[in-house]
């Protein structure tokens, strides 16, 4: 589930930024059920640390966006994902 956790929080972040609580809001929607604090943090932390997501800190407020390098990954991702589970949706 994990990296589909980060695959899903890529996709939303090349939708616009966000910070994580509206991340974990639109999770929601998507999922029916929202993603703990202990969740998607450390996700986002992962990704950063990867350099695919960067965070500006605005108060207590962290909100993230895509870099290039996370717009590189999720066009990878992406390809995976069709090439894995396309067959599954038609």
């Amino acid at each position: 589930m994990r990296g589909l956790l980060s695959f899903q929080i890529l996709y939303l972040l090349s939708k616009r930024p966000m910070h994580g609580e509206e991340l974990a809001k639109e999770m929601e929607k998507r999922r029916g059920e929202k993603p703990k604090a202990g969740t998607i943090y450390p996700a986002l932390k992962e990704l950063s640390a990867h350099g695919l997501i960067d965070g500006k800190k605005s108060g207590k407020t962290v909100t993230y966006s895509l870099t290039s390098d996370g717009k590189q990954a999720l066009k990878r991702s992406m390809r995976y994902f069709v090439r894995c589970f396309g067959d599954m949706l038609k």
